[in-house]
């Protein structure tokens, strides 16, 4: 049985100063991020001017989005201003869990990118065969598989039942929680940068090939077409490239935690999900017009 029933966070900055300033900061970013990804998922629900698989992939993604930050954010902005910055196990496994699984469900960029790459490379072929149907076949096989990579992470408990309980981070991270173990926990260290740094690495390595080929097709269409996908397909990159650099600098590596993890956490956990409704809201006129239908009054219903 688990003799540890509570953990205690260092956090993210022992100056009260710096941690009353982070804490204003974050709270700003936050809100916005779930108030702006909660629009985007109910807008493209509710409006039929949406009903491309593009936008049912958006709506999808800005729902993990704001899940993904939801599972440690709060948390992250009460302890900055909290005196004792504890946790109990079983919260602390489920926020690691929820990480892992919603961090897992991010392969869906992979998804948007084989979409985007269809419209463009194959537009004839996309309308016949891509439909609202056909999508939830990858949507379910993306949930399936973000569970499965967190049920594997998650099974690490069994090494915590001895040793201390001050994890120095301000999220229930693995590599922070391996290091309390008593017990040696190098080899199952290698599985985790196996699972979740190997498997960044390729799902990002798929990304960056889809986007290479769509690219290499944009060569023989108009110059307007070009400047049409170009900054959307610049755009889903950075995305890419920021999520999955950030979770490869984290876990695929041995095992061993650096002071600037809680920034590189602090980037995945925050700016990433606000990046979503900012590149994909305020570039897509569909969207903006479909809110802005939404949430105007029904004057003529007068």
């Amino acid at each position: 049985m688990n003799s540890v029933t509570e953990f205690l966070l260092l956090g993210l900055m022992q100056s009260p100063e710096v941690r009353k300033l982070l804490f204003t900061l974050f709270t700003l970013l936050y809100f916005p991020t779930v108030a702006g990804n909660l629009l985007i998922t109910v807008t493209v629900a509710t409006s039929r001017a949406l009903g491309s698989p593009m936008y049912f992939f958006l709506s999808f993604l800005s729902f993990i989005d704001c899940c993904c930050s939801s599972t440690m954010a709060p948390k992250m902005i009460f302890d900055l201003l909290a005196q004792k910055k504890a946790i109990s196990f079983s919260g602390c496994m489920t926020q690691l869990f929820a990480e892992h699984f919603f961090g897992g469900v991010e392969i869906l960029l992979v998804v948007r990118a084989y979409d985007r790459y269809m419209v463009i490379c194959k537009p004839l072929q996309y309308t016949i065969t891509v439909n609202r149907q056909v999508c939830g076949l990858p949507a379910a096989m993306v949930w399936a598989g973000g569970f499965l990579h967190a049920l594997f992470q998650i099974n690490f408990r069994v090494w915590l039942s001895c040793g201390p309980s001050v994890i120095d981070h301000f999220i229930c991270d693995l590599f922070p929680l391996l290091k309390l173990s008593c017990t040696d926990t190098h080899i199952f260290g290698l599985f985790v940068a196996a699972n979740s740094g190997l498997m960044c690495m390729l799902i990002f390595s798929i990304l960056i090939t889809s986007y290479v080929l769509i690219l290499c097709s944009l060569r023989t269409h108009s110059t307007a077409e070009q400047q049409k996908a170009l900054p959307t397909c610049a755009s889903h990159v950075a995305v890419g490239v920021l999520f999955f650099v950030a979770c490869m600098f984290v876990y695929l590596r041995p095992m061993i935690t650096f002071p600037i993890d809680k920034a590189v956490a602090v980037f995945y956990t925050m700016v990433t999900p606000m990046l979503n409704p900012l590149i994909y809201t305020l570039r897509n006129s569909e969207v903006k017009n479909a809110m802005k239908n939404a949430l105007e009054p029904k004057s003529n219903l007068g």
